[in-house]
């Protein structure tokens, strides 16, 4: 063999040993770069794991203490309704009482007036009775003398005046029965409402005007 034929020859290998490993270097390189790819989206993909994994566990130590809260709120309502629920039923006994003892007071009310009413018709029929007869006159000059009748007593009211309140700008008649003192008997009446017979007209300075049926406004005085 020629040695330009063995030269040749030797390139030619050298060449087919060259491009042989060049395309397995590229192919190397392909495959490197695409794990290099796949290493990043697996990165990325971890990543948004990781912060999806951390707004969970947020999100799940929110509701730890928002049901720790509605656990304290329920345990609170409990507590105050066992609390309530005592103090309801005394307050409903304390109306019942207030109200039945409105209803005996109102009769007590009435049944004083119209005592007053009576003691006032019968002083009136007294006094008719014991008032002389008038001579016949004895000459068509004698002018008869006029009579004068005597006022009506005032009547006592049936109940106690304690004095003037103000609410609001508003003024009232603070009264009680006479046989009361609690502060829960005391009443505030203001001009226009009644107790029992009697109704208030005018609530003056010093004296309170009451109308009672069938007789003459009254006038009491205030303490």
């Amino acid at each position: 063999m020629k040695a330009s034929t063995f030269q040749t020859l030797i390139v030619g290998l050298l060449c087919l040993a060259v491009a042989g490993l060049s395309g397995g270097l590229y192919n190397q390189y392909q495959r490197v770069a695409e794990l290099q790819r796949t290493n990043t989206q697996h990165l990325q993909t971890l990543d948004t794991l990781q912060r999806d994994s951390s707004a969970l566990k947020d999100a799940q130590e929110k509701l730890q203490y928002a049901l720790k809260d509605l656990k304290q709120m329920v345990d609170t309502g409990e507590q105050q309704a066992n609390t309530l629920d005592p103090m309801l039923d005394q307050w409903a006994q304390e109306i019942q009482e207030l109200r039945d003892g409105l209803v005996a007071r109102a009769t007590v009310a009435d049944l004083t007036s119209l005592r007053a009413r009576l003691e006032h018709v019968e002083q009136q029929l007294l006094e008719l009775k014991t008032q002389p007869s008038t001579p016949p006159p004895t000459s068509s000059a004698t002018k008869p003398k006029k009579t004068v009748r005597p006022k009506p007593a005032p009547l006592s009211p049936p109940f106690s005046v304690f004095g003037i309140e103000s609410r609001g700008g508003e003024r009232f008649l603070a009264v009680a029965p006479h046989d009361s003192r609690a502060l829960r008997d005391v009443r505030l009446l203001h001009s226009g409402e009644q107790l029992g017979a009697w109704y208030l007209k005018v609530l003056e300075p010093n004296s309170a005007i009451f109308a009672v049926a069938a007789q003459p406004d009254q006038t009491v005085q205030l303490p």
